[in-house]
């Protein structure tokens, strides 16, 4: 199987690292990749953006599969414009990647699958926001507004706070660019992000994670694309898995088919687990990054079998998933300035390490690889519990050498020590 991959982060070089290990696999390429990724796929490059240059890369490089890592292309159509071409693509429809494209389209479709999820006021001018953000009934020493970008935003796209005048600001600075926005009651309760392979009738979830957001220990700071992951979870309550498969995935799979859009790719559920149960936190329609870097490298199911059977339409045949014994832990090293002026082009060293994933790296005329991105690399380790899994990180990050580097060191660290916990009256939703 000749297996394209289509991105350029952490995400795209966990994902090639798992294929190259699939024997089922053999040529494998990532467009346009990184410095990392080169080693072990072939470079191209491609205008990720531009469906009918992805479409047309496929068919040049005579690609089997066509694996799109970013939400970019997909929410653009690069999926429609692959299979149009006669490849097989593991990823949404333009349509059905709308799902993360719009919170709006999202809040939509659960509300028809039943699927529960926080209360939300749409806002398409400063007045709805100030009406939205008094029905939220937020603030004043209570629980947080959540003020929403509708649209695609990066991760970065939400702001959670007490501060009524930065709810206001953030809102209005999205209105203001031409956005629209959600307000919606905050949710108590730990996350959990959880994905799911589904070819649009079949739905195989994979192994929860939990993400880290906010930039700085402790989760202070503001909102990132991700400082780090973990999986599994050893606090997650029994039968956590098949609650939400049955009460969030499938209902919401089928209810995308009911309406003539299937979802075929990797559908990722982010859930609060409240005191009122699962609730859905939002939609992505693509791997998470960097949740990605954790669950990969725990499942032994050979990835690109997996991804090609979603692709065809065939999963209901495809046998049941493997996974290893232990944990992982991933690290996130970020540039200087990181979210919000990162600063790029200095020289990485230590990054050729195993189970150094690439981010935003590129490599110069002269051979050195440079920071390319606001997050350089995910720094990744196997143990074989979580707190053997989490030494081995930071004993790897401590080895590479970016100028001012910023990483979190609390990344697993209240889950090792056992300080998450459900909240008062957690209950199973029904």
């Amino acid at each position: 199987m000749r297996v394209l991959v289509i991105g350029s982060g952490a995400r795209e070089h966990a994902l090639c690292v798992a294929l190259s290990s699939d024997p089922a696999v053999t040529a494998l390429a990532c467009a346009p990749g990184n410095a990392g990724t080169r080693a072990i796929a072939e470079p191209a490059a491609v205008d990720v953006a531009d469906p009918v240059a992805v479409a047309a890369l496929a068919t040049s490089w005579r690609a089997d599969l066509v694996v799109i890592g970013p939400e970019v292309p997909l929410v653009a159509g690069a999926a429609d414009a692959v299979r149009d071409a006669g490849t097989a693509c593991f990823g949404p429809s333009e349509q059905a990647a709308q799902l993360e494209g719009s919170k709006s389209f999202a809040k939509h479709v659960m509300a028809a699958a039943g699927v529960p999820t926080a209360r939300s006021w749409p806002v398409g001018g400063p007045a709805e926001l100030e009406t939205a953000l008094d029905e939220a009934g937020a603030g004043g020493g209570s629980a947080p507004y959540v003020v929403k970008d509708d649209g695609l935003a990066a991760g970065k796209g939400v702001v959670v706070t007490t501060d009524r005048d930065a709810a206001v600001a953030h809102g209005r600075r999205v209105l203001d660019a031409g956005g629209a926005v959600l307000v919606e009651e905050y949710l108590d309760g730990p996350e959990v992000s959880l994905f799911a392979v589904t070819d649009g009738t079949t739905v195989l979830p994979l192994l929860p994670a939990q993400d880290h957001k906010r930039r700085d220990d402790g989760d202070g700071g503001p909102n990132t694309g991700g400082m780090g992951a973990y999986a599994p979870l050893p606090w997650a309550p029994p039968g956590l898995v098949e609650e939400v498969l049955a009460t969030v995935l499938q209902p919401t799979v089928d209810e995308l088919r009911r309406r003539g859009e299937p979802f075929s790719g990797l559908l990722y559920a982010g859930l609060a687990l409240t005191s009122r149960g699962v609730r859905v936190v939002e939609f992505n329609a693509r791997f998470g990054d960097p949740e990605t870097q954790v669950v990969l490298p725990l499942l032994e199911t050979p990835l690109a079998g997996l991804l090609h059977a979603a692709a065809t339409g065939t999963l209901a045949d495809h046998p049941p998933l493997r996974w290893r014994d232990g944990a992982a832990v991933t690290v996130v090293v970020a540039a200087p300035g990181y979210p919000e002026r990162p600063r790029t082009g200095d020289p990485v060293t230590g990054a050729d390490a195993e189970g150094v994933l690439h981010a935003g790296t590129t490599v110069d005329a002269e051979g050195t690889v440079r920071s390319a991105g606001g997050r350089v690399l995910a720094v990744t380790a196997v143990g074989d519990d979580l707190a053997a899994a989490r030494q081995r990180a930071y004993e790897q990050v401590a080895r590479v050498r970016l100028a001012d580097a910023h990483w979190r060191t609390d990344i697993a660290l209240a889950a090792v020590e056992g300080r998450i916990t459900l909240p008062a009256g957690w209950v199973t939703s029904p």
